[in-house]
């Protein structure tokens, strides 16, 4: 356990892991639902699944409607590729600020746990669909995310063969 959890990244311990883990304590807290787990190995997969969730509906949901709103300004992707290259910070501020990104999703997400659960309290049927909406929910959202993951592949491979 202890040469897995040195293997994962920086990022992958602020973006997956720890929001993983924030989610699960506080939705614990806050909600009648409880995904701590008791076993340690089973626990670190769970949350880090749970957050690399929170992670994607942060980055195919939360942030495209900020963005609409006027909430954000990105720069374009071929300029970031360039800065990148001269000023290695833009690596660490970018990690960051997926953090930011990851943390206002996993608020997000709590919010619609707490309402679930309100709303299964007047209409108790919704109790047996959740399977299903979390089923088909994670279906479209790594297909969304695989999508997006694609696009930025093909934009890199783009910008590498226009400096040939």
């Amino acid at each position: 356990m202890k040469d897995l959890l040195e293997k994962l990244s920086s990022y992958n311990i602020f973006n997956y892991l720890l929001p993983g883990v924030v989610f699960v304590a506080i939705s614990s807290s806050l909600t009648g639902y409880s995904l701590t787990q008791d076993d340690i190995v089973i626990g670190v997969f769970l949350y880090y699944f749970i957050g690399l969730v929170i992670s994607r509906i942060g980055s195919i949901i939360v942030e495209p409607v900020l963005n609409r709103l006027g909430f954000l300004h990105f720069s374009e992707y071929q300029d970031y590729i360039q800065a990148t290259k001269k000023d290695k910070l833009l690596e660490i501020l970018s990690e960051a600020n997926n953090m930011y990104r990851t943390f206002l999703s996993l608020f997000f997400c709590l919010a619609i746990v707490k309402a679930f659960e309100v709303l299964t309290g007047y209409h108790p049927f919704l109790s047996d669909w959740l399977p299903t909406i979390i089923v088909v929910g994670l279906l479209f959202l790594f297909a969304f995310s695989y999508r997006k993951q694609t696009s930025y592949i093909s934009r890199r491979v783009t910008s590498a063969k226009e400096k040939d």
